[in-house]
This record gives structure tokens, C-alpha cells and sequence, in this order.
């Protein structure tokens, strides 16, 4: 069962950055790891998200980071960079280099911190949509940033030929139910729990970050919805709930609980940058523990 246009896929990741155990970038580790995430089942990838560690990535790193996933992952797997800052010049620039690298959209969050009024919200998406040739997905996580974009300013927005999708962390179901209601855009859920309920009333998908450890699943949650059965679809919903649990609502950022876990798996990751700081090794033991539940056959 299909809903509404999908333009950046459907069961997208939000992939960390692997850096060297010396913090450098790692490039190889990132192509490896974008493969393995679309070999599991992922179909678009976010890059240079917050769990990406974006506000601690250089420019310059941004741009690598992308040309190198592509590289890796060829012309047919969505990505979509992240350039969201608090300066509507700074995100502008961002865009431009996203698209120059090789994205095929690009995640734009709302400006942090300043906490614009909405008139100022919505003229700086208007600003980073005009500039690039590349489409735009909004994102929505008022926890953050410390400001929502309204419902009203979501409708305007999409009026916008190349504002097509919106990155949803609002925790505003019956907001994000109006903006459906209303427009064309994609919706992705960005929190985990989120993901069948927003699927089943429109969405295109979601951009998830448990999916880096465990892309399969979260795709087969999608999978099983689309075939129609709807009743497994929220088994394997509910079978995620303790994973995602101690993914995202430990008390640790969601990077810090992937970098935990993906050399446990074998997979590429790294130590997470300044401010941040690791999980011990009692958070690894359980993460790894609830992975193994969750992915027996």
C-alpha cells in the first residue's frame, strides 16, 4: 500500500561518520558502511545529520563525506546531505557544496538557538530552497532547536516547488496529521518509535538512526505494512520497542549508542568527537544483547 510519492526513497538511515581511532575522518569505513546499509535493505541515506555528528565535521569533511558514499553506493541510492545551521548564508553555501558533491537533496533544519519567529523560519527555507538546484527536506525537531515550524508555516511552505519532504521529530502527531492532510510533501519519521504509526497515515518513510544497526528490520517493518499485513507490520514494530529504547531514549544521543555497538558488529564507527563522549562498556554489553534478541531467527 502506497501513499504518496517517495523522493528520497523509502527506509533511509541516518549513517553515522565513522572517524579514525585517531578522530580523522574515515572514508573507507564510511563506503563500507554505506554499502552494507543499502545491502540490508536501505534504500536512501542520510549524511552529515546530527548523527552524523554534524556540529563537530568540518565543511570540507561534509563534502568528502558525501562524494566518497556516492562513490560507494552508485547513482541509484538516495542521498541527502545535511547543511542545517543556525546562519541562512552559512546553510546556503552548505547546499551549494552538497550538490556539487553528488546529493540528491538535503536536509535543512530549523535555525537553532536564535529561535527566529516563524515569518523568519519560513523566509530561511525560502532563501536555501531558491539558491541550489536541489530538492529540500525540512526538518522538524523542536527538542533541539528550540523552535517548531507550525503547521501553517509547513502548508506555505510546500508550496514551494523544491520543498518536497519534511524529516518529522515534532511529537506532534495531530500537527503533522493536518500537514498531510493539506499538501503533497513526503513525510519521514524521524524517531524511531514513530515510524509504522506515521507510515501507516501517509509517509513516505522514515529516516532512522537505530537503522544503522539494524536496517533490515526496520525495512521489514515497512515491507510487511506495504504488503498488506498490517498485523505483522506491528509485531515487528513492537519488537523493536526495547532496542529502540535503549538506542534513543537512554539518556545517550543516538551516535553515541551506534558507536557503541557497530565495532561489536563488525562494522565500521569510530570514536565519537568532543563534546561527546563514549558509552562504557556495561551500555555495548546491552545494546549487543538486545541486537541479538531482536535479529534471532
Amino acid at each position: 500500500m502506497t501513499y504518496r510519492r517517495k523522493p528520497f526513497g523509502r527506509t533511509l538511515c541516518a549513517m553515522i561518520t565513522p572517524f579514525t581511532e585517531a578522530g580523522a575522518l574515515d572514508l573507507e569505513g564510511a563506503r563500507r558502511l554505506a554499502g552494507h546499509l543499502v545491502a540490508q535493505g536501505c534504500d536512501g541515506l542520510v549524511l552529515n545529520g546530527t548523527t552524523g555528528e554534524s556540529p563537530t565535521t568540518t565543511d570540507t569533511e561534509k563534502a568528502e563525506l558525501v562524494a566518497a558514499v556516492r562513490e560507494a553506493v552508485g547513482e541509484g541510492i538516495a542521498l541527502v546531505a545535511g547543511v542545517g545551521t543556525a546562519d541562512t548564508r552559512h546553510t546556503i553555501a552548505g547546499a551549494l557544496a552538497a550538490e556539487r558533491a553528488g546529493a540528491d537533496g538535503v536536509l535543512v533544519v530549523t535555525p537553532y538557538y536564535s529561535r527566529p519567529q516563524q515569518e523568519a523560519v519560513e523566509a530561511h527555507f525560502r532563501q536555501v530552497a531558491d539558491a541550489g538546484g536541489l530538492p529540500v527536506m525540512l526538518y522538524d525537531i523542536p527538542g533541539r532547536t528550540g523552535t517548531r515550524i507550525e503547521p501553517e508555516t509547513m502548508i506555505r511552505l510546500a508550496e514551494h516547488p523544491r520543498i518536497v519532504a519534511v524529516k518529522d521529530c515534532s511529537y506532534d502527531f495531530l500537527g503533522t496529521q493536518k500537514v498531510l492532510a493539506r499538501t503533497e510533501l513526503a513525510y519521514y519519521a524521524g524517531c524511531d518509535e514513530h515510524v509504522l504509526a506515521l507510515y501507516a497515515v501517509g509517509a513516505a518513510g522514515c529516516v532512522s538512526t537505530v537503522a544503522n544497526a539494524v536496517p533490515a528490520h526496520v525495512a521489514a517493518i515497512l515491507d510487511a505494512f506495504d504488503a498488506g499485513e498490517t498485523a505483522h507490520a506491528a509485531e515487528l514494530q513492537l519488537r523493536a520497542t526495547p532496542f529502540i529504547e535503549a538506542m534513543m531514549g537512554a539518556g545517550l544521543p543516538g551516535t553515541v549508542t551506534a558507536k557503541a555497538l557497530l565495532p561489536e558488529l563488525g562494522l565500521p564507527a569510530g570514536p565519537v568527537r568532543a563534546p561527546l563522549l563514549p558509552a562504557g562498556r556495561e551500555t555495548a554489553d546491552g545494546l549487543l544483547a538486545l541486537h541479538r534478541e531482536l535479529t534471532a531467527v
